[in-house]
This record gives C-alpha cells, sequence and structure tokens, in this order.
C-alpha cells in the first residue's frame, strides 16, 4: 500500500514537557519533506496546533476534521485551507480514517487513545488494512506498549495481531515503517 496521507491523533494540551511538541514539530516538518498529507482533528491548540503550523511551514497539504460542537472550543486552525466541519465525534473519526493512508498516535490523552484503538480495532477486525503507529516520544507508551504485551501473554490478543501497532521512537523511522508495512489477515472472530 502506498502512504500518501497520515491521519495523526495527538492532545489537544501541550503536554508537560517541551519534548511533545518538539516531536510534533519534527512529524509535521517530515510530512512536508516527504510530500505527505497531514490529516489531523483541526485544532490550533496543543499539540494539534503545532502539528498543524509544522506541517504547513513544511509545504504539506493539511486537511483538518473538526465537529461543529468543538469548532469555538478548541478554536479549528484558521490557517487550514482544507478544514472539513462535521456533526460529530464519531463522523469525525469516520472521515479522518478513509481520508488517511496511515495512522500516527503522538502522546495525548483518553480522546487519543480512543481513536487510536478504534483505528486499532478496525484493523483487528479487517475494516482496514492501513498501518498505524505510535511515536513513543521520550517512553510515553511504554505502559501501553507492555500492556498489549500483556494481553497476549494472558490470552486477550492474538500475537498476530499485536504486530498490528508498530512502535518507534523516531517519526523518521516510524514513517518509513508505516511505509513498508504489510498488515496480517484479520482476525476471525468465534
Amino acid at each position: 500500500m502506498t502512504v500518501n496521507s497520515v491521519c495523526v491523533y495527538c492532545g489537544s494540551s501541550p503536554g508537560a514537557r517541551p519534548v511533545y511538541a518538539d516531536a510534533a514539530r519534527r512529524l509535521g516538518g517530515l510530512l512536508g519533506e516527504r510530500g505527505l498529507r497531514l490529516v489531523y482533528g483541526g485544532g490550533n491548540i496543543g499539540l494539534m496546533g503545532v502539528l498543524a503550523d509544522a506541517a504547513l511551514a513544511a509545504g504539506a497539504q493539511v486537511t483538518g476534521v473538526i465537529p461543529e460542537a468543538l469548532v469555538a472550543w478548541e478554536r479549528a486552525h484558521r490557517g487550514v485551507p482544507d478544514m472539513r466541519v462535521v456533526g460529530t465525534m464519531h463522523e469525525r473519526k469516520a472521515l479522518m480514517a478513509e481520508l488517511a493512508d496511515a495512522f500516527v498516535a503522538l502522546p495525548g490523552g483518553v480522546g487519543t487513545l480512543d481513536e487510536l484503538f478504534e483505528t486499532l480495532t478496525w484493523a483487528q477486525l479487517g475494516l482496514h488494512s492501513k498501518p498505524v503507529g505510535l511515536l513513543d516520544v521520550d517512553r510515553y507508551f511504554d505502559p501501553l506498549v507492555a500492556l498489549l504485551d500483556h494481553a497476549v501473554v494472558e490470552g486477550f490478543v492474538e500475537a498476530g495481531q499485536r504486530q498490528l501497532l508498530v512502535v518507534d521512537e523516531d517519526a523518521g523511522g516510524l514513517l518509513d515503517a508505516l511505509a513498508a508495512f504489510r498488515a496480517p489477515k484479520p482476525r476471525r472472530c468465534h
């Protein structure tokens, strides 16, 4: 599969340390350098804003997708020329998934984790075969990765399905891994 557009899930907060904004800035810049389109949540605050600003500055095409109710609250990014306003969070996730060839989660909170796990569940069920990655900034996602590995040991996640999630600490390495990704067979429901 060719990756031309990357959906990035990330926090509407900048996080407690500058390393998170630095990683968002680096990823946005790399998307532009590599000629990849960014699809993201449409905000101009937190990591979302940093990511979008860096991608725009690097010449990337940027598509924001934001629910009507969050336009004022998240302050939709006015510099994004392709801003899609949808009715609900469900519509937001569906449209972002439709527009993307690959997915990356940067550090974030519950919303970021919700988007990541819904996308990962869809991959597990074979609803898409697009690569899903974690940019493990300063080991932020280590506890989550350990939990998933524990779920394999305990028999709740099949070992082959665990391979659906690509993890890297380097943005360039993660983008390379996503471009080379080949999805395993979808899980069969019992």
